[in-house]
């Protein structure tokens, strides 16, 4: 067993896709990096911090992407958004089969500000076109640091959001809110509440991620394939009416959680037993417990 977040992005395409079969686009030795980054004498990486490409998943071509945590946190750019959003655009020109993002991002660099927020803006906006198309597009987040800011909004541009419980997935990061709020707010030193309130467990009790998997390559690659799928067989775009159903479902989360301030009295408000215990539940415990849960709420609703 491999472990997903100790790996660098260059690491995790072979392990997600069939051996030996990515292509990627505008490899290092393309030297394409960032002309903001050098302006303030800052360093720079060769691939600028994505690795994009296109190569076979379970013997299909899927177009991929990955993010590097490990060059200023995955945080996107000029030319890494344009890596991402060139890499959309070309997987709808080839028609792909579909595309899997494995996203590892602290959201926009500071460095680049207005540019990295409009290549934010472009990705998203790629994805939905991809979606568009009839591709699906498949979000992985299993790194160290998370999915947050931009690349947070744009996961859940995706059809299916793949997780382990180490992920962590959210707009705002515990440190920007902390700094904007207060401690009293959140506190971004608590690494328990850190996890409670954006890692994977919460994430997939609230349905902001469709799978949760132990955190090895092979369950992800595993989880994607599924995933794929199960989105082919219903449909990649973006309709209306999912539309108006998830503004729905936001209506009723925020109604639900008023007032609440800590996660685990979200879990005890969704009918979870003993919400106490979901920390330290292993992925295939905290699974069957969600299973028995999401069960009950259907016979509720019926």
């Amino acid at each position: 067993m491999s472990s997903y977040l100790e790996l660098s992005a260059r690491q995790r395409i072979p392990a997600i896709f069939d051996e030996g079969s990515f292509e990627e686009f505008l490899p290092p030795a393309a030297r394409v990096t960032s002309p903001h980054l050098s302006q303030l004498n800052a360093p720079v990486s060769f691939d600028d911090g994505v690795v994009v490409g296109k190569g076979k998943l379970g013997g299909q071509t899927v177009f991929g992407a990955a993010q590097e945590g490990g060059f200023m946190g995955g945080a996107v750019g000029e030319v890494h958004g344009a890596k991402l959003v060139g890499m959309l655009r070309r997987a709808i020109d080839e028609g792909a089969h579909a595309v899997v993002l494995l996203l590892e991002s602290g959201g926009v660099r500071l460095h680049e500000a207005n540019a990295g927020l409009i290549a934010v803006s472009e990705v998203m906006r790629a994805i939905l076109d991809v979606r568009a198309a009839g591709i699906p597009v498949v979000s992985v987040v299993g790194g160290s640091n998370g999915c947050f800011g931009g690349m947070g909004i744009a996961a859940r541009c995706a059809n299916a959001v793949i997780m382990s419980e180490e992920a962590r997935l959210a707009m705002s990061g515990p440190e920007v809110i902390e700094t904007a709020n207060g401690v009293e707010e959140f506190d971004a030193r608590d690494r328990a509440l850190v996890w409670r309130t954006t890692g994977g467990k919460h994430r997939y009790l609230m349905g902001d991620c469709q799978a949760l998997v132990p955190d090895d390559t092979e369950s992800f690659r595993k989880a994607a394939l599924e995933a794929i799928a199960q989105v082919r067989g219903g449909g990649a775009e973006l309709t209306l009416e999912e539309l108006l159903a998830e503004q729905d479902m936001l209506a009723r989360r925020i109604q639900d959680t008023e007032g609440l301030r800590e996660p685990m009295e979200v879990w005890k408000r969704l009918g979870i037993p003993d919400p106490a215990a979901v920390p330290v539940l292993e992925a295939d415990a905290f699974l069957k417990l969600a299973a028995r849960h999401r069960a009950t709420q259907s016979k509720g609703e019926r």
